[in-house]
């Protein structure tokens, strides 16, 4: 089984967030968006620059470098690396494909919603396998976020069906 260090868990989040914004980024050029489809795509695009600002400040902040894993960190690690290899995207490339090749609002916003679950996935079992108190505030607040994309999107999504 592969084990993750916590700079490697930390970078896997960042490239996640990375390629939400490239995801958001391509989708803010598809032509079918109205305004307010367009005001909404900006700001999650814009949130995903924050998480990634928050996840560089944890590997950086010297209490979190000695994170303390479960003791199931090996199952854990493979899990998710499951998630990134088979659901998130795993290159700006692919979400720029994916955003690309969305025919219409509708299906931006179904990619989009996909991503952010597998995303909240990855970061609940980040935050389930990590003990340091600052650590999982951190990522509680990310959590959160990432929880009202789902809905503000799927809301949004509902108001054009």
């Amino acid at each position: 089984m592969s084990t993750y260090s916590v700079n490697e868990i930390i970078e896997l989040a960042v490239q996640i967030e990375h390629n939400g914004y490239a995801f958001y980024n391509e989708a803010l050029k598809h032509k079918g968006l109205d305004a307010k489809s367009q005001d909404l795509i900006t700001t999650l695009r814009d949130q995903e620059v924050n998480h990634e600002k928050i996840f560089l400040a944890l590997r950086d902040d010297a209490d979190l470098k000695n994170l303390t894993f479960t003791q199931d960190w090996e199952l854990v690690a493979s899990y998710l690396k499951t998630i990134v290899d088979s659901r998130i995207f795993n290159s700006p490339d692919a979400a720029i494909q994916l955003a690309t090749k969305a025919q219409d609002v509708i299906a931006i916003l179904d990619h989009a919603i996909q991503f952010e679950k597998d995303t909240l996935l990855f970061f609940h079992t980040i935050k389930d396998a990590i003990t340091n108190p600052k650590a999982q505030a951190a990522l509680a607040r990310i959590i959160h976020e990432e929880i009202s994309h789902v809905l503000r999107l799927s809301d949004y999504k509902a108001t054009l069906s």
